[in-house]
């Protein structure tokens, strides 16, 4: 590479010199190049003399003018336009060309199909103009669109629809003007040809509010669940948050090529079509629960990223986590809390952890980035979302929301940081957070190691409570946190044992705050049964010393549905670990009679929620499993999953056939009752796969070509594969044949390929490559084949010899100027080489070498990559 992309650190935060009030722009758009005029209003705010130095890549420079007039007093260098002579205030006018059809790392100004689109998150408003590329900058936008009507008949741009009409030449012009001063990063423009799904949403003060859903021709007929999504999520930010929408218009657009899920931009969402798609017969009812949660999420920015804003990047968890944690509340009071709960830690556990522990381990609010794209994690996201859920824990519901009102009075309009929200909380709640802060400064993953005793004579238990997180890439020394533990004692009747000292109530949620502390509790007249960590009450590991019968008695008693799925997680983890060592000193792997009954008492509990019983049935991921381990061996993990789905298939064989011809549903509906009847239904289905082979043949083909829904056809497809039935080469090739032209449900069937037990795994997804569905250009696509290969099928992509390792290179080396940023996501599990034995670690070693020799090797792959090397 030609130079080393330098770290920015946050303490070297400085307020610009200049700031923007107003910008009007103009498009006069086209594929092959498009002309972009900027006219700012522009004040100075530092010293006099200072220079204006903007942001700009891939930019055609035409003309400068100050004040109406050209000027000359300027330089081009390092992607930067440096303005000197500058008065104190004064207009900005610049005029420069850039060239959509030719942007394939798909920022900035990009074509999607047939249609022009922008993403500007983090720092791709660069790329369309010279602007103060930072989010502390807010001006008013005004925009005016010009394009041909016949390829672009849809204008579109963030706030209100203040102006448009016809132009002499088969063009055609509309204006936009947004009231609210935002970050150029939530600038957004979309041009094309769409169908449109049109609705309107009366807000609570009695305003109507259009809402506008633009797909792609063809495709109105799976826009009405994300439309019902947006009117619940605008209804729930009213009734739980008393947060009303502020613009006349609200407009989502679905585009097949994006790099992320969907963006926040004022008044004009821009999704990824997996977000808004949706029919029975093309969605699975996970799609369903994620379109409603990603519209959600994207709506809900609207206050917590777009009218309260972050001051600079590494505040981003501060808009990321914060909304995370409202769309996951939201997803729960429509839903089952439970099973999102659920959902959410197993995230944490298998991928969040497995970050921690990575060479790209950085706290919440990082301290120094390289390429801001690479910091769009899951740190940032889902523990930051935790972090919050604490903070709502230690404050409570009501506290909590008289938090968010002030820091909304405080920071509305403006660029805020993660402080601002802390302080906010404090001073609304009088609970002091000092100590709670290091949350958003330390990396890594804590570990809550926890021992008990009883004194049965004094009728007293004792917690004996200490912390530890171990040293990460960025930080060698770890200070203790502010860890909320959330407990339970039970009986051995079940009953819940109420929690008191000296004869006063004690909150169920201890605030553990040093390395060591011990909590005492009297008045405790039986040997108790701990529930610890209810609800994850925080991103921690915990380590207690559980009996298989306490796990047990929990999966059966325990009041909260978490904690009985956590104690079978709990229970599942002692012969993971025993069945890996087993493996690997060849011996034979089983599983104890006793823990098949308990999994089975689960299977015949009908009072049991459905949906609970299919997340407790399911086994952990070859991910999750993989961080009950300091070193990883991909093989044994695989074997020991292997053996464990063989191991209670055979044991519940009777009863998961029993209960899977019960839990058929007529019909499909997205209904929570009937969510949770489908997935216990087709966890029987693939326990059943696995059983008696002819039978399962025949159930799974007899499901395939019954099933009136995608989640079924997609369940008995996933069988079949998982457990490499007869009839899975002839399923795949009907599925194939039916659905290769829609590449969103061709994504699906990649995943299955590229997730298969088979042994030739690899030389399958080689030869997809050329698949008439598939195109390296695609990020849903090379996400579902090759993310897939990588990330979700550990053994065959850590094969003892490497092939992995080469094939992922090979990838990453067209994808490094392609589209750096779908590049660097790949890289993961590549860079993790730290968790893995001295022949594995010396393959991906010399992978990375490889790729760290590649000409022009962006920024994105370059920090990965260097800190990867340098663990």
């Amino acid at each position: 590479m030609t130079h080393q992309p330098q770290a920015k650190f946050r303490h070297d935060y400085r307020a610009p010199d200049y700031t923007i009030t107003d910008i009007d722009l103009d498009f006069d758009l086209s594929a092959e190049s498009t002309r972009v005029t900027a006219v700012s209003q522009i004040k100075r705010l530092g010293a006099v003399g200072a220079p204006l130095i903007l942001n700009g890549e891939d930019l055609a420079l035409v003309n400068i003018q100050v004040d109406g007039q050209p000027w000359s007093a300027y330089r081009q260098q390092d992607n930067q336009l440096v303005i000197e002579q500058l008065p104190a205030q004064f207009t900005l006018t610049i005029v420069n060309d850039i060239h959509p059809a030719k942007n394939t790392a798909l920022e900035g100004l990009y074509l999607s199909g047939e249609a022009l689109c922008t993403q500007c998150e983090a720092e791709g408003f660069r790329h369309i103009t010279y602007y103060l590329d930072r989010p502390d900058v807010l001006a008013r936008f005004t925009t005016r669109i010009v394009a041909d009507k016949t390829h672009y008949p849809f204008l579109l741009s963030n706030g209100n629809r203040i102006g448009e009409g016809e132009l002499a030449d088969g063009r055609h012009w509309v204006l936009w003007q947004d009231p609210f001063p935002k970050p150029c990063y939530l600038f957004a423009l979309v041009a094309g040809d769409f169908d449109v799904l049109r609705d309107s949403f009366i807000t609570r003060s009695g305003r109507r509010v259009a809402l506008e859903l633009f797909v792609d021709r063809g495709n109105l007929d799976r826009a009405d669940w994300a439309m019902t999504s947006l009117k619940n999520s605008m209804k729930w930010d009213e009734t739980r948050f008393g947060l009303e929408y502020d613009l006349d218009i609200y407009m989502i657009v679905a585009v097949d090529f994006f790099n992320m899920g969907a963006m926040e931009n004022k008044g004009l969402n821009i999704f990824n079509s997996k977000y808004v798609l949706a029919k029975a017969e093309t969605a699975t009812d996970k799609d369903y629960l994620n379109i409603e949660a990603v519209i959600g999420h994207e709506y809900f920015h609207n206050w917590t990223g777009n009218r309260v804003t972050c001051r600079d990047w590494f505040q981003l968890s501060l808009k990321e986590g914060l909304t995370v944690f409202r769309d996951q509340e939201f997803s729960s009071d429509l839903g089952s809390r439970s099973v999102n709960r659920i959902d959410n830690v197993r995230v944490m556990r298998g991928a969040q952890f497995a970050e921690d522990a990575s060479p790209m381990a950085h706290a919440i609010r990082p301290d120094q980035v390289i390429e801001m794209n690479n910091f769009y994690t899951l740190t940032v996201y889902e523990k930051g979302s935790e972090v919050i859920r604490m903070m709502h824990t230690l404050l409570g519901e009501r506290q909590f929301q008289a938090g968010m009102q002030l820091y909304f009075e405080r920071h509305d309009g403006s660029a805020a940081t993660c402080d601002d929200f802390v302080q906010a909380m404090e001073d609304a709640s009088n609970v002091d957070l000092s100590l709670f802060r290091r949350w958003y400064s330390q990396s890594g993953t804590p570990l809550l190691m926890v021992r008990d005793e009883y004194d049965a004579e004094h009728q007293q238990y004792r917690l004996h409570v200490s912390q530890k997180t171990e040293p990460t890439a960025d930080q060698p020394e770890k200070r203790p946190l502010h860890i909320p533990l959330d407990i339970e004692l039970y009986d051995g009747e079940g009953n819940v044992i109420a929690l008191q000292k000296a004869g006063a109530p004690v909150n169920n949620v201890l605030n553990v705050t040093e390395a060591e502390q011990t909590f005492v509790f009297d008045g405790v007249a039986h040997q108790p049964v701990p529930s610890l960590l209810r609800e994850f009450s925080a991103p921690v590991k915990l380590d207690y010393p559980y009996s298989d019968q306490q796990l047990a008695f929990l999966m059966q008693h325990a009041r909260n549905e978490f904690a009985r799925w956590d104690a079978a997680q709990s229970l599942l983890a002692t012969y993971i670990k025993l069945n890996v060592a087993k493996y690997q000193q060849k011996q034979p792997l089983s599983l104890p009679l006793h823990v098949a009954d308990a999994f089975r008492a689960v299977l015949l509990d009908e009072k049991l929620d459905p949906a609970l019983a299919a997340q407790i049935l399911t086994l952990p991921t070859a991910n999750e499993m993989a961080e009950l381990f300091t070193i990883i061996d991909p093989e044994a993990i695989s074997a020991v999953h292997d053996a464990l789905t063989h191991c209670l298939a055979q044991e519940m064989a009777d009863e998961c056939l029993a209960v899977y011809h019960a839990n058929k549903t007529e019909g499909y509906r997205v209904a929570h009752h009937d969510i949770g009847k489908r997935a216990l239904r087709n966890v029987c289905l693939n326990y059943l796969a696995f059983g008696d082979e002819a039978q399962a043949n025949q159930l799974v083909m007899k499901q395939f070509q019954q099933a009136d829904n995608m989640t079924d056809s997609l369940a008995a497809l996933s069988a079949a594969v998982g457990a490499q039935l007869p009839c899975r080469d002839a399923l795949m090739a009907e599925f194939d044949e039916r659905w290769h032209q829609d590449g969103l449900v061709m994504d699906k069937w990649f995943v299955l390929q590229a997730t298969s037990p088979a042994a030739d795994v690899l030389t399958k997804v080689r030869g997809l490559l050329q698949h008439r569905s598939f195109s390296l250009g695609n990020p849903n696509r090379i996400r579902s084949l090759i993310g897939g290969f990588a990330s979700a099928n550990p053994a065959a992509f850590h094969a003892a010899d490497g092939s992995g390792y080469q094939f992922l290179v090979e990838i990453l080396s067209d994808l490094n100027q392609r589209n750096p940023q779908v590049a660097a996501r790949l890289i993961e599990p590549l860079i993790r080489l730290k968790r893995y034995d001295a022949p594995r670690q010396a393959l991906m070693r010399d992978a990375l070498e490889q790729l760290k020799g590649l000409e022009n090797l962006s920024g994105d792959l370059y920090e990965k990559i260097t800190k990867a090397l340098n663990a």
